[in-house]
């Protein structure tokens, strides 16, 4: 794939699966802008792959949101992957954990998305992509993630709305649904489940593995391939999907 000329922002793409994006992006060829909150990791990925160039941006800031698509020009293609995880049963679920959650998962994408498109509509582009990186939980529901799952099911309705305004512009809006991914955000969740059940690492990794009929983890290049994908010939007319990438769990 070829992606001389094309801007992409990546939010969260100082680590996990927003620096595998921003690697797979920039290899193929793009001007890849990430940002995140933590100056450290988005420099480790500057200094590590030619391509990138890394932003300050907490995504619940309307305002430096705007501004920060306001600075860099419209962005061809927009992935709003910033996001936590956070675990508890529903009766133990604060309300800050509640408000938490929903102001990065959610609000953070509809501020990435609506300033994506903002510039792309002010460029008067006639192609564009906007992916939202959601959750295998906005499909379906899991114990101890109602917050979580929550959010990602207003994603992928964030998704599925947006597609159906941009239909015929050659813009289309897409999520991507992994499961458990092999990241840092997935070793806190098994570091959460050995602190609340005792059991051994391998054994919490493989609770959370065992979620998905392939029996592991997700990697994050499966996800970057797929984001990939969407952006490539042939994909125009895949619009308002929500597209799970879990080995066929139901």
């Amino acid at each position: 794939m070829d992606l001389s000329g094309k801007r992409i922002l990546v939010t969260g793409g100082g680590s996990g699966l927003g620096r595998v994006l921003a690697e797979d992006f920039a290899a193929a060829g793009g001007d890849v802008h990430i940002c995140g909150r933590r100056p450290e990791p988005l420099q480790a990925v500057t200094d590590a792959t030619h391509g990138i160039t890394a932003h300050i941006l907490d995504v619940t800031d309307e305002t430096a949101t705007d501004a920060m698509f306001e600075s860099i020009g419209h962005a061809d293609i927009v992935i709003a992957n910033a996001g936590i995880a956070e675990s508890a049963p529903l009766h133990r679920t604060s309300t800050e954990m509640w408000h938490r959650i929903m102001a990065v998962n959610l609000t953070g994408c509809f501020l990435t998305f609506r300033a994506g498109l903002q510039q792309l509509r002010n460029a008067k582009c006639s192609w564009g992509r906007l992916i939202a990186i959601s959750s295998i939980t906005g499909l379906s529901g899991h114990r101890y993630a109602s917050a979580y799952s929550a959010s990602k099911h207003g994603v992928n309705g964030l998704v599925r709305s947006t597609a159906a305004e941009l239909a015929s512009s050659g813009i289309t809006a897409n999520a991507l649904c992994p499961g458990y991914l092999d990241t840092e955000m997935t070793d806190r969740s098994i570091d959460n489940i050995i602190a609340k059940t005792g059991k051994s690492r391998e054994d919490a990794t493989g609770a959370l593995a065992e979620m998905s009929p392939l029996g592991r983890l997700i990697t994050p290049q499966e996800v970057s391939t797929a984001a990939l994908w969407l952006c490539g010939q042939g994909s125009d007319a895949v619009n308002g999907q929500t597209i799970a990438i879990n080995g066929g769990e139901g």
